[in-house]
């Protein structure tokens, strides 16, 4: 059902100008929906709620979020019940990542963003009415997500310097910066607006759940969010577009494709460097049908 370990290949950058050796982690080939770091974050998350008595599994979301897609799905294929608790106020239409939820047997409950974002409420609402459910926080950016996301490093075969990766949650840039040795470095390209103290979150989060410092190795990218989470500008669409054309990869405007417009951007900057770089491709590349319907827009012919 899964492709592991995904593919590592060497990703031709030089007609963008890059003159660095870059290799991609291909993690969006992993499978067709629970693609890239969602099928890392979740693994160990399921087997843990396998291993124990739970009776289901909540968890929390945005409405356009391709982790509450993937949890659904999974748990629809393992007959685990679910709930997912969706940021903002339900929709008059509900798009297509909120379709296939229901589709797959998922309850949705609709908070608006006040409650949502209130670890009290949420923490209360989910004793009183699912006492005994196993709850994965957003993104799945707990000690199961991030110990899923330290096994990329492991199926690396090469010698690396370098490793790109999105922010959102956090799980995937910490899993990588915790797995790195020696003088390799995490670049994270974070996908939110005026998220500049998100540094300090994560390595909080890390140091609660694993009572042990996060590796200082990581550097965070804040100039390449394209207007904040799910936003996007013509110059990124274009890029996206261009990219596939180039490399054959398709990557989608919430993540991926920052992520490499992130890449090129800064190993032009660095053209001199000899390091060896590597490039995470998240996934993600579900999402793209809502998108293109939510925006009017058609990102490949």
């Amino acid at each position: 059902m899964f492709n592991l370990p995904s593919p590592l290949s060497v990703l031709d950058l030089s007609s963008f100008g890059v003159k660095q050796q870059v290799y991609v982690k291909r993690d969006d080939l992993i499978h067709p929906v629970i693609s890239g770091n969602k099928w890392r974050k979740l693994k160990n998350n399921i087997h843990f709620f396998l291993n124990n008595s739970f009776c289901g599994i909540v968890s929390k979301g945005g409405a356009y979020s391709s982790h509450i897609q993937s949890l659904s799905l999974i748990c629809n294929l393992k007959a685990i019940p679910c709930v997912i608790l969706v940021r903002g106020q339900e929709p008059n239409v509900l798009n297509d990542i909120l379709k296939q939820c229901l589709a797959n047997n998922a309850v949705l409950l609709f908070l608006n963003r006040q409650d949502y974002c209130n670890t009290d409420y949420v923490q209360e609402l989910i004793s009183t009415n699912w006492p005994n459910y196993y709850f994965i926080p957003d993104g799945a950016s707990n000690f199961q997500g991030i110990k899923g996301c330290q096994e990329i490093i492991n199926e690396l075969t090469i010698d690396f310097d370098e490793i790109y990766c999105e922010v959102g949650s956090g799980a995937t840039v910490a899993g990588l910066a915790s797995s790195c040795h020696g003088k390799q470095k995490v670049y994270g390209v974070v996908v939110l607006k005026g998220a500049e103290n998100i540094n300090h979150h994560i390595s909080n989060n890390y140091f609660c759940l694993f009572d042990k410092p996060l590796n200082p190795n990581i550097k965070y990218l804040h100039q390449y969010h394209f207007g904040g989470y799910a936003k996007h500008s013509n110059e990124l669409i274009q890029f996206i577009r261009e990219f596939f054309e180039v490399t054959g990869i398709k990557t989608d405007p919430i993540y991926s494709g920052k992520l490499f417009y992130a890449l090129i951007d800064q190993l032009k900057k660095n053209s001199n460097s000899k390091k060896t770089v590597i490039a995470l491709h998240s996934g993600g590349l579900s999402g793209i049908p809502g998108y293109e319907k939510r925006y009017k827009l058609k990102l490949f012919n």
